[in-house]
């Protein structure tokens, strides 16, 4: 896909997504962006030197179901679509629209930007086996010294992420979509290499060019 002027990066929450997206955005001489930036759906369950937890997402977390906090996510993804598409068509086509665009946020749902039709653009899903996300988390929320009900909510949080990751696992298979490992020890550097070359060998939004396998692997004949 030559001429690449916008690429998606999607996955999970804490896999990584937004310190990726900001290399290959500098890479590429690109804006970053976020799709947390076009709406907000309750956030980290969990305490900074900045922020409390508000309220409502402790009573989110607090009192809905693994599935239940699944379909709420999903429900925000889908009534947020429309913004992403629109954004996405308009950085990608329209006329005078200054620098590229890197994109990320769990709401680039797989199956969605599957159905794009729109050119100069690429995507790519990162994943990381669950151990690495429950890590981040936890180091994140400060879970080996927080308090009992403090890690009632990350622990739901952390249900939800994985279910959601392995979600999105499904649907990337499904559809033939690429994506890139998120490894312990494996530099962001790397990891923004690994994005770019699979940006720049895709024929279709997402999708690998014949011959090669998830993550810009070639495949070898014979």
């Amino acid at each position: 896909m030559s001429g690449v002027r916008v690429v998606l990066i999607g996955g999970t929450s804490n896999v990584g997504k937004s310190t990726v997206a900001r290399a290959v955005a500098d890479r590429l001489g690109f804006e970053c962006l976020s799709t947390d930036g076009l709406a907000r759906h309750p956030g980290r369950p969990w305490r900074t030197p900045e922020r409390e937890v508000p309220a409502h997402v402790a009573e989110h977390y607090g009192t809905l179901t693994t599935d239940e906090l699944i379909t709420s996510v999903l429900g925000h993804y889908e009534r947020l679509w429309p913004r992403i598409e629109e954004l996405i068509t308009a950085r990608a086509t329209g006329p005078g629209t200054g620098p590229g665009l890197v994109l990320e946020g769990s709401a680039l749902w797989p199956a969605r930007v599957a159905g794009l039709e729109v050119p100069h653009t690429a995507a790519v899903w990162l994943t990381a086996e669950d151990a690495v996300v429950r890590a981040r988390v936890r180091a994140a929320g400060g879970y080996a010294t927080a308090t009992t009900g403090e890690r009632r909510l990350m622990d739901a949080f952390l249900a939800r992420t994985e279910r959601f990751q392995e979600l999105v696992l499904r649907a990337v298979d499904r559809w033939g979509l690429e994506r890139v490992e998120v490894e312990e020890g494996r530099s962001v550097a790397e990891l923004a290499d690994a994005v770019l070359a699979c940006a720049d060998a895709q024929e279709a939004v997402g999708r690998p060019s014949a011959g090669r396998g998830p993550g810009g692997v070639e495949f070898a004949d014979g």
